[in-house]
């Protein structure tokens, strides 16, 4: 009979809380004054695929345009800024083919224009934490697209409050 030695960790971080931290991680690369979101891309067999953060295009010096949220609209953040869902699929190096069935892990549910590529990717599932703008026309507008697609969104909550990584 094989003696069961049981020595292992019992407060490591699941699957979800490890793919939501690497979003949240990514989220704090971003310069956007009032609201940092992280997407992780994660392939079936719980590999990380890709990552990115919501910021300014590539080549376009984020000093240089603005981050106010209200305003005359060339004077505002959202006709620059790329979402975090749009940077982590365009980050992506690998083959499409892995992108179908693949989730991805995102602070804020996606607006209308991030489900559709998130859709047009084949990823099957979205995980989020916050939905603050479930009452816009862009959120139940990526929902339905969501629903009638067969795109899975499922909001997690943490047992833990934070994870703190000493870097030293």
């Amino acid at each position: 009979m094989k003696k069961e030695i049981n020595k292992q960790r019992t407060n490591y971080l699941t699957w979800d809380e490890f793919f939501m931290g690497v979003s949240k991680l990514s989220a704090m690369r971003s310069k956007d004054p009032s609201t940092q979101v992280g997407a992780c891309i994660v392939g079936s067999d719980n590999r990380i695929l890709s990552i990115g953060y919501n910021g300014t295009p590539n080549g376009m010096e984020d000093k240089d345009f603005p981050w106010d949220r209200e305003g005359n609209p060339l004077e505002t953040k959202y006709l620059y800024v790329c979402h975090a869902e749009m940077n982590a699929l365009l980050n992506y190096r690998g083959s499409r083919k892995e992108l179908e069935g693949a989730k991805i892990y995102v602070d804020l549910f996606p607006c209308n224009e991030c489900a559709k590529l998130i859709i047009q990717s084949g990823i099957k599932e979205v995980i989020y934490v916050c939905d603050k703008y479930a009452n816009t026309e862009s959120v139940i507008a990526s929902k339905k697209m969501f629903d009638t697609v067969g795109v899975i969104y499922r909001q997690i909550e943490f047992d833990k409050n934070e994870i703190i990584i000493n870097l030293k």
